[in-house]
């Protein structure tokens, strides 16, 4: 007898998933393959992906994912997809931030419609530059916490955050670059998790890669329970070899460009050479009305994709 069942990939590795799904009123997890089709790149299994499990009663070792259901989104890096949050943390220092790939996450998340959140780790560091990348991001309104798992500062809030928002599926990812503390502030947040950390090296202020591959967790082990993906560590979003967005897609991705679009004297303006008599958006950043740092990011990404060869 054929039993078809739906849940959603919780772990995969060396060809084997680990597929959570839900019988009658209690949460089973299947070890599964893939059906030989969707070992092909354009239909490769994502950990996050709704899929279905063919299962054959009559033979045991017949237990195979028949079919990836239709996803939200897909992220390359971090290779996750269906999400709805995607908490983006980085340390004030050691390792010091580089907003410009912060501000690509946040970009990425804009545009597959993925809430962003901001989570400044290890904050005991340096409070002033942490309550200053604060600034940034929590007056363009995202959701922006400060956090020392060191101290166990601003962790209750986000905790609470995670519980009232992350609830009937609800996925979300942490991303950040090795070393910033993402591991030990899940471990934190999540009693159970055991992640494994590492420490910094002191020559290049860089962790080592303590998350291998991604994997999903329940928050509670409910029936009802929202997931928390953690993801392999990485310094680096790259623009020009991954197809994450076309240059036309970028403006909208940064939210606080909204208020001043068409006011530029060109229509065409690309924000980039432009003076602030011209620009709409330099010369509110100038006023201080954008931070900065956010035009710089954009700016960069902008040329980058403008130099892109859409054919390679």
């Amino acid at each position: 007898m054929i039993v078809e069942k739906i849940g959603k990939v919780v772990k995969g590795l060396g060809g084997l998933y680990e597929v959570r799904v839900i019988d009658k009123d209690s949460v089973e997890r299947i070890l599964c393959r893939a059906k030989g089709a969707l070992h092909r790149d354009d239909e490769k299994i994502v950990i996050g992906d709704n899929v279905r499990v063919t299962i054959d009663s009559d033979s045991p070792d017949s237990i195979v994912i028949s079919e990836i259901l239709e996803r939200k989104n897909s992220l390359i890096r971090p290779p996750v997809s269906n999400l709805d949050y995607l908490f983006i943390v980085f340390s004030p220092r050691k390792p010091s931030p580089v907003l410009e790939t912060v501000d690509k996450l946040v970009a990425i998340a804009e545009h597959n419609g993925i809430i962003p959140v901001i989570v400044i780790s290890k904050s005991e560091l340096d409070d002033t530059l942490a309550d200053e990348y604060y600034e940034i991001y929590n007056k363009i309104g995202i959701d922006t916490f400060i956090t020392s798992a060191f101290l166990s500062k601003g962790t209750d809030g986000l905790r609470e955050y995670i519980k009232n928002n992350l609830r009937d599926g609800k996925t979300a990812a942490f991303a950040g670059a090795s070393g910033v503390g993402k591991s030990t502030l899940m471990n934190t947040l999540f009693e159970g998790l055991a992640l494994a950390t590492s420490e910094i090296s002191k020559k290049i202020e860089r962790g080592r890669h303590t998350t291998r591959h991604v994997e999903i967790f329940d928050i509670d082990g409910s029936i009802s329970t929202g997931f928390l993906a953690d993801t392999p560590g990485f310094s680096l979003v790259d623009f020009a070899r991954f197809d994450f967005f076309s240059i036309e897609d970028l403006e909208p991705a940064f939210r606080e460009f909204e208020a001043y679009r068409g006011a530029c004297r060109y229509a065409d303006c690309a924000h980039v050479g432009e003076g602030r008599e011209d620009c709409a958006i330099i010369r509110a950043t100038e006023e201080g009305k954008i931070s900065a740092s956010r035009l710089l990011s954009y700016q960069e990404i902008y040329k980058v994709l403008k130099a892109k060869n859409p054919y390679a």
